[in-house]
């Protein structure tokens, strides 16, 4: 095991920040790549010379800062940071993910046809209560990795025949461009960080309670709003970028 920074016991600083950017150091050289296991705490412990308090300590932080990653029953693992959303253009998840080279994947997890009145909608989507709307929820992969669980509404109205076609693999926005002619105009999107709730965690491969975003997006074309999405997206391995500016 190659131990980039020595402990100075005598430096003043408390060897648990010492292991931490130990720790930063070797993810920052390569050492550990993204989606490694890290040795045990007690393995760590044993290689600086310290308890397996100061190394929980130090890989707690790191965790908290979104360096590495709690998996429960398998470990500590180096996070994987390659899947970044940054500024984008109004498009699917599949392209967004073909923009950052990954090979983005869909399983169809319910499809139903509900009314607008059994959901709870933006003010924005002004439909009666009796319209019909596809109720589409997938789970998104990163290849094979789970990466989030979106549910789509979409008014049938506007999309006859939409319900009937199974969207396992294959891009809600390419269908609509394609078969309805809709070109998406703007989109509106809240991000909010919470846990992963039981009945997502599962399908996610995490434990409940785990860091999650859930992103609400309501999209526009020409005619106003035609989507509200909500989704949870696994905080591992989904992160957003922005760049900011001052004029």
């Amino acid at each position: 095991m190659v131990i980039v920074n020595r402990l100075d016991p005598t430096s003043g600083v408390p060897l648990y920040l010492q292991v931490e950017r130990s720790l930063q150091q070797r993810v920052d050289v390569g050492e550990w790549v993204p989606g490694e296991r890290l040795p045990t705490e007690e393995e760590l412990g044993k290689a600086y010379g310290v308890s397996r308090v100061t190394v929980r300590q130090a890989v707690a932080r790191l965790v908290d800062r979104g360096v590495l990653v709690r998996e429960q029953g398998r470990g500590t693992f180096v996070r994987d940071t390659s899947l970044t959303a940054g500024a984008r253009w109004v498009t699917s998840f599949t392209a967004e993910l073909a923009q950052l080279g990954h090979s983005a994947g869909s399983l169809v997890l319910g499809q139903t046809v509900v009314t607008a009145g059994e959901e709870d909608l933006p003010p924005e989507i002004q439909l009666p209560a009796d319209a019909r709307m596809l109720r589409l929820r997938r789970l998104r992969t990163d290849g094979s990795r789970p990466v989030g669980v979106q549910t789509a509404l979409l008014p049938l109205d506007r999309f006859p025949g939409l319900a009937d076609i199974d969207f396992t693999d294959r891009s809600l926005y390419r269908t609509l461009n394609e078969r309805y002619g809709l070109v998406p105009r703007e989109a509106v999107e809240t991000f909010t960080v919470g846990g992963v709730l039981d009945e997502d965690a599962t399908t996610l491969g995490v434990a409940p309670g785990a860091h999650a975003f859930y992103v609400e997006r309501l999209t526009f074309d020409a005619h106003g709003p035609f989507e509200h999405v909500r989704s949870v997206m696994r905080g591992d391995r989904y992160r957003v970028r922005l760049a900011l500016r001052t004029s």
